[in-house]
C-alpha cells in the first residue's frame, strides 16, 4: 500500500528584474539536506551552486535559474527560506557608532526588498560616441576561485559585456574574440572604469536597513544588511 502524499503550499512572488510572477513551494527536508551538505564543505560555490538547485527545485523547474542575476537568485531564495522555515531570523550586526561591537538583532525576511538606485543604467557611456551595455551578474559570472580581487572582478565585469557600440556600428559580446574584448577593456583610462564600476555599484541589491543599539554605549544606529549572507 502506498504512503500518503503530502500536501505543499504554493505562493507566488515578483521577480525583481522583470516583475514575472513566480509561483513557488516552500522547500522541504531534502532540500534542507542539500544546503547541509554544500555548506559543510565550506566553499562559497557549493552553497550558490545548492541555493541554484533549491531555487529550480521549489519553482517546478520553470525558472531559467542559471540565467537570472545574482539579485534575483537572492530574493528568491530568501522568500523561500521565509516560507520553509520561519520569517523571523536573529542576525549579528556591528554597531556602527564603534565598528566593533557584535549586536544580535532580530529581523523579518518579509520585510527584505531588492532596491534599485535612482539613476542606475545599464548603458554606459564611456566617450561622447562610444558605450557599453551591460548584463547583471549571474551565478556562472561569480568564480570565487581566484586569489587575485582585480582580477576576479575584472572577469566578473567582462562576461556582464552584452554589446559594445559607437556612432556608427554595435558589436555583439557573441562576435567578440576573447583578447579583443579584453584588450578594450583595458585600454580604458581611470576615469572611464569608474563610469563602469558605477553601474556594479549601483546595481538592484537585496536590502534592509536596520536598528541598532550598542549595549555598551547605549548609543542607537542603523545598518543596512545587504546581500544573502547578511540575513543567515
Amino acid at each position: 500500500m502506498a504512503l500518503p502524499q503530502l500536501a505543499t503550499a504554493k505562493y507566488e512572488l515578483r521577480l525583481p528584474s522583470t516583475g514575472e510572477t513566480v509561483e513557488y513551494r516552500p522547500f522541504l527536508v531534502k532540500e534542507e539536506k542539500i544546503l547541509l551538505t554544500a555548506q559543510g564543505t565550506g566553499e562559497t560555490m557549493d552553497v550558490l551552486k545548492a541555493v541554484e538547485q533549491i531555487i529550480d527545485n521549489c519553482t517546478f523547474n520553470k525558472l531559467q535559474v542559471k540565467g537570472l542575476p545574482m539579485f534575483d537568485l537572492e530574493y528568491v531564495f530568501i522568500k523561500l527560506r521565509s516560507k520553509s522555515i520561519g520569517a523571523l531570523v536573529e542576525v549579528n550586526v556591528t554597531a556602527p557608532d564603534d565598528g566593533v561591537t557584535s549586536v544580535p538583532v532580530e529581523i523579518n525576511l518579509e520585510d527584505i526588498e531588492c532596491i534599485k538606485e535612482v539613476g542606475h543604467d545599464n548603458n554606459i557611456k564611456i566617450t561622447d560616441s562610444v558605450g557599453i551595455i551591460f548584463d547583471y551578474p549571474r551565478i556562472d559570472s561569480v568564480k570565487f576561485d581566484s586569489a587575485d580581487g582585480g582580477e576576479e572582478a575584472f572577469n566578473i565585469m567582462k562576461s556582464c559585456v552584452r554589446q559594445i557600440y559607437d556612432a556608427e556600428n554595435v558589436y555583439e559580446k557573441t562576435d567578440m574574440d576573447d583578447k579583443e574584448l579584453s584588450d578594450f577593456l583595458e585600454n580604458m583610462t581611470h576615469d572611464q572604469f569608474e563610469k563602469v564600476q558605477e553601474f556594479f555599484n549601483t546595481m538592484p541589491k537585496v536590502k534592509l536597513p536596520v536598528k541598532v543599539k550598542n549595549p555598551k554605549t547605549g548609543v542607537e544606529g542603523e545598518v543596512v544588511l545587504e546581500g544573502m549572507n547578511s540575513f543567515f
